[in-house]
């Protein structure tokens, strides 16, 4: 088929990347030329494992093409996909500008029937509004082009989001419509060979689909962290409990890992705009307001921890950080704990040497410029002459680290454990003080 994905994004550029993979002819359209320049050079704007040779293979075998031209992109295409940003308003709800300015570039290069695509995560009604951007617009040209909107949002996950593309759990596909059905059955069936995986609902239901996906999600995070502080107060492990509810098969073990706090693109922003598309209504949805204010709180939990070892204030004292992405596998800085952890630290007077394996850059964009944070080359080097060490972000290498290695380079044998990486008794025979989130 012939496709068009505007907006580069992550969602855009991985959803336009495999389509291609699967023999489809793709333009990929971006206003921002610097991108698409670098997408022309074969360098990747964001990070995520096995996207750049993906791309660069269908680059070289013409399946995939990058460009600014937004008439080009509409009129080569049959099906058009907006994947571009959803950012939270000041409010917390989904800013449409950027979905609806799409919706009116389509309308004003249409040249025939085409199916618009929602692809971006966007509140419920807002195929309305793009069909009625894009009609008013067909009128002021005098022109009866057919056109049909879809809902089809994407459930990719940061790290993984190529097998997430190409052999997802499910494919959500809203629309009342009969022929587009079929079209977007035969588009995704490359991508459902062991199974039926699309689901046809409402316009509407695939919209409030993705909303509660995510925020079911986020939900279980902040459940177990609420247990987990709980636990703290009345001396279980939480990860005992961890155990014993995740083996039932009714709840499951994923997402029930407690921490720091969620963070990333999704889930932070998408439960503040369910709040408010409830406001809206003129209804609560009271769980997911306490999801929220549970994962804000959560992300200062290792800054209460480090204060009630070290006393309330932290002047002359310096913190080795490991990990500042908002999960492993990615350089998103999106809403990541780190943020709000080092510049609690920060505030407190005390100085921080962070190190992650792929975010630094932009970890420098997302904390700024501040004299008492630097960045290091590994993370061995931000341990040296440290009154204590957070873990922040569980990558890998941060698994089995050197631990007498790290205890010759603090100054104090201390550990704060953000994500419950490592087993208490074990650290603490090793001549360690350790704090997890539950830990005994």
């Amino acid at each position: 088929m012939k496709l068009t994905v505007i907006g580069t994004g992550y969602v855009g550029l991985v959803t336009g990347t495999c389509f291609a993979e699967m023999g489809n002819s793709v333009i990929c359209m971006d206003k921002d030329t610097r991108k698409i320049e670098m997408l022309k050079n074969g360098k990747i704007p964001i990070w995520e494992p096995g996207l750049g040779d993906m791309v660069n293979s269908n680059t070289a075998q013409k399946r995939l093409v990058f460009t600014t031209d937004i008439a080009f992109a509409v009129e080569k295409s049959d099906i058009c996909f907006i994947a571009v940003g959803t950012p939270p308003g000041e409010d917390g709800s989904a800013d449409l500008q950027y979905v609806l300015a799409v919706a009116g570039d389509i309308a004003r290069n249409m040249n025939g029937y085409k199916i618009i695509v929602d692809k971006s995560t966007v509140p419920v009604g807002t195929a309305d509004l793009v069909k009625k951007t894009i009609q008013e617009i067909l009128d002021e040209r005098g022109v009866d082009y057919k056109f049909d909107v879809v809902s089809n949002p994407e459930f990719l996950k940061e790290g993984s989001a190529i097998a997430d593309s190409m052999k997802p759990d499910r494919v959500v596909v809203g629309t009342d419509s009969e022929k587009v059905t079929e079209i977007m059955h035969e588009l995704y069936q490359p991508f459902s060979r062991t199974r039926e995986k699309t689901i046809i609902m409402s316009v509407r239901s695939a919209e409030m689909t993705k909303y509660a996906a995510n925020a079911m999600l986020a939900t279980k995070i902040s459940f177990m962290n609420d247990i987990a502080n709980l636990c703290e107060k009345l001396g279980a492990d939480v990860a005992d409990v961890r155990q014993g509810i995740g083996s039932d098969s009714r709840i499951g073990y994923q997402f029930i890992y407690p921490g720091v706090g969620f963070g990333g693109s999704c889930f932070p922003k998408d439960v503040k705009a369910l709040i408010k598309m409830a406001e809206k209504e003129d209804t609560h949805v009271r769980v997911l307001e306490a999801v929220d204010a549970v994962n804000n709180d959560q992300k200062l939990r290792l800054v209460e921890k480090v204060t009630a070892y070290f006393g309330k204030t932290l002047y002359g004292l310096t913190f080795a950080v490991w990990g500042l992405a908002f999960k492993p596998k990615t350089d998103d800085m999106r809403e990541a704990p780190s943020i709000e952890i080092i510049n609690g630290l920060i505030k407190l007077g005390a100085k921080v040497k962070a190190y992650d394996p792929v975010a630094r850059e932009t970890a420098e964009i997302a904390l700024g410029y501040n004299q008492n944070l630097v960045y290091g080359d590994d993370n061995y080097e931000v341990c040296e002459g440290a009154d204590a060490l957070l873990l922040v972000t569980e990558w890998n290498q941060f698994r089995n680290p050197d631990f007498d290695r790290i205890k010759e380079l603090l100054k104090n044998p201390v550990i704060f454990d953000g994500r419950n990486l490592y087993n208490p008794q074990e650290v603490r025979e090793l001549g360690f003080e350790y704090f997890g989130i539950g830990r005994v």
